[in-house]
């Protein structure tokens, strides 16, 4: 059976002298497992719309042990994604966890929808890695079926307060006043931070990214998502891992430029 449809290439690796296997999110049949036949070969029609990141119109062959793919074209190859080692690990990050979290053999246009539009503001840099990353990472998650609940303090149902705790594995906040000091496995948030981590699950998909921060809210945001995301999968990532290594020396070396500042 043949299908097209349009897909993002969330993983590839080298098969053979010229094959890839590849790994695309589709819109219609969700998380799909192919073999792109030839596509490393210099003069192939397959080489551009089957490397990682690409957004292609692609022609699906379902075969009886295995799919392949007849025909690629480029649609998107966000390119910019490769200029910046902060970029890139931040967009591996994203495809290895929507391999984990969207779904095989069912409809994921939310999740494609959401990596399109999170690579497109990282190509043009119309926001912040980390309000990027934490909207992400709390939207996919809400998508796959773990929405926390956000909405008041479990205990009290205070809505707000000048510091409230999020459990990421009881999915739940808590105000100061009902934790009483106790705050093993919680993540402190204060009112910007908590308005924020709503806004990643209850905004409307067009108003997703609109949101700023300042440094230290961003902090106990991006705190909260990440709790979130090994907390309920169980599981680290190594992207995650390569992706703070970056960001641990881009700060690193801001630091030490503002050191050198003062001395002068």
């Amino acid at each position: 059976m043949r299908l097209n449809t349009r897909g993002l290439i969330i993983r590839t690796s080298e098969v053979g002298e010229s094959d890839r296997a590849v790994t695309v999110l589709t819109k219609d049949c969700g998380v799909v497992h192919a073999f792109a036949r030839r596509s490393r070969a210099a003069k192939s029609a397959l080489v551009s719309a089957t490397q990682l990141f690409c957004y292609s119109e692609l022609t699906l062959f379902e075969g009886k042990t295995a799919n392949t793919i007849d025909d690629a074209q480029p649609i998107e190859v966000f390119f910019e994604l490769r200029q910046d080692l902060a970029r890139l690990s931040l967009a591996q990050y994203f495809c290895e966890l929507v391999g984990v979290l969207a779904p095989e053999d069912d409809g994921a246009g939310d999740f494609l929808r959401l990596l399109l539009n999170a690579f497109y503001l990282m190509c043009k840099q119309k926001r912040s890695l980390p309000i990027i990353k934490a909207a992400v990472e709390m939207r996919m998650l809400s998508l796959a079926g773990y929405m926390p609940d956000l909405i008041c303090c479990k205990d009290c149902g205070a809505y707000e307060a000048d510091l409230m705790l999020f459990s990421p594995r009881e999915r739940t906040i808590t105000c100061d006043s009902c934790c009483k000091g106790d705050y093993k496995g919680m993540v402190p948030l204060h009112r910007g931070a908590l308005t924020a981590l709503r806004h990643t699950i209850y905004a409307d998909f067009s108003k997703l990214f609109s949101f700023s921060l300042s440094k230290e809210g961003l902090k106990e945001l991006n705190r909260a998502s990440e709790s979130y995301i090994i907390n309920t999968l169980e599981r680290s990532f190594q992207t995650l891992d390569f992706y703070h290594s970056i960001k641990d020396d881009e700060n690193s070396a801001d630091s030490n430029q503002e050191d050198k500042n003062h001395e002068t």
